[in-house]
């Protein structure tokens, strides 16, 4: 389909995927794999309903070769029975579930796809996004800026790829709050198969989006697709970790377009990983050291509020104590033994302790307090 310089209007037409015959249009547009999100919303504009748009793409006037294969031979009943098969449910731009959000966007998807609880409009939503090879420490904040906004009542958007997203979705739910998986592939397939337990865990507590019918593999240009209904189911976005070549990049874009605020947590600046959080920081994005920064400036106030202060884990005995006052930085075991004052066999003894107990981790030799060790207190 030629490019077309016109841009389409906002949203659908009028009684757009209204009636039977609407829906079963949108469930074989929606399975289509040539044809893009924004041609196929122009095209909808132009025929004024999706019945329109097909019988344009079945006779060859729009779409690729394949999409017009598929359109004359496909049955819009199958894509709806593998649909109920994968537990998932259709939701055009017609029914309720539909989010107003995602209309927002200059090439909104025909459908979603949906399987878990219904989509709360009310809840506010944050995406947290960042990179697949994250750091040890990246992850933990991961995990901990979706645990505490879980806790807090803020729905926690993402991916669902390993690293960044998996631990902020983990962290959400491991707080018992609710999540938004987004997928890059068709809602029937756990991509990546390291997030297959995680996506089925979502599906139970939470809800998983796709745009792509059942069966739909994950190719690479789904994802920068699927970035952009992250940032659109959500109000604010934040960044945790991404090199320069990151597909964060591509969610912060979106961000922007669509007048989301924009966070990002800083890193080390010799470190690759903190590209792209720290190049953001300088542009103007909002820098949060914590969660607790992030919480103030949504104005959320979580059940777990605290002053700021950083103490020490409860329930240490002295000699764990000394050791954790020690660790203002990374270090090796022989320095902290002199800045705690003790030998090094009972440095290294209480040091074992502490990361058995998950409060400092092991990194080339130097230890370092986790964030469950550097938690703030009361």
């Amino acid at each position: 389909m030629p490019d077309d310089p016109a841009p389409a209007p906002i949203g659908w037409p009028p009684g757009f995927g209204d009636g039977p015959q609407e829906r079963r249009a949108i469930a074989l547009l929606a399975s289509l794999r040539g044809i893009t999100p924004r041609h196929l919303h122009r095209l909808c504009w132009q025929k004024g309903s999706a019945s329109g748009a097909l019988a344009a793409i079945r006779s060859g006037r729009a779409g690729s070769d394949g999409d017009h294969a598929h359109a004359a031979s496909a049955d819009a009943n199958d894509v709806l029975r593998a649909t109920d098969a994968a537990g998932a449910r259709l939701v055009t731009p017609d029914d309720g579930e539909y989010p107003p959000a995602v209309l927002e966007l200059d090439d909104p998807p025909i459908a979603l796809f949906l399987r878990g609880e219904h989509l709360d409009e009310d809840a506010l939503h944050v995406a947290i996004v960042g990179a697949r090879r994250c750091s040890a420490l990246g992850g933990e904040i991961a995990h901990d800026l979706g645990r505490r906004l879980g806790g807090a009542g803020v729905c926690v958007v993402s991916g669902a790829a390993y690293g960044i997203d998996a631990a902020s979705h983990r962290g959400s739910l491991d707080a018992g709050g609710r999540t938004i998986a987004v997928l890059g592939s068709g809602i029937d397939v756990g991509y990546p198969r390291s997030s297959a337990d995680l996506i089925a865990r979502i599906a139970d507590v939470g809800t998983v989006v796709s745009e792509y019918a059942p069966g739909v593999p994950a190719e690479p240009h789904r994802f920068p697709a699927r970035n952009r209904l992250i940032v659109a189911l959500a109000a604010a976005l934040v960044v945790v970790e991404g090199t320069g070549a990151s597909g964060s990049k591509i969610s912060v874009d979106h961000a922007l377009d669509l007048g989301r605020e924009v966070f990002a947590v800083p890193g080390p600046v010799t470190s690759p990983l903190s590209e792209v959080p720290l190049a953001l920081i300088r542009d103007g994005a909002t820098m949060i050291r914590s969660a607790d920064d992030l919480l103030h400036d949504l104005g959320v106030v979580a059940p777990d509020a605290v002053d700021g202060r950083v103490v020490p884990p409860i329930e240490l005995s002295d000699e764990e104590g000394r050791i954790w006052a020690a660790l203002v930085e990374p270090s090796l075991p022989d320095v902290v033994a002199h800045g705690a004052r003790l030998s090094i066999p009972d440095a290294v003894a209480a040091l074992i302790r502490l990361e058995l107990r998950g409060l400092v981790r092991s990194s080339g030799g130097r230890y370092e307090r986790t964030l469950e060790g550097s938690r703030t207190g009361g």
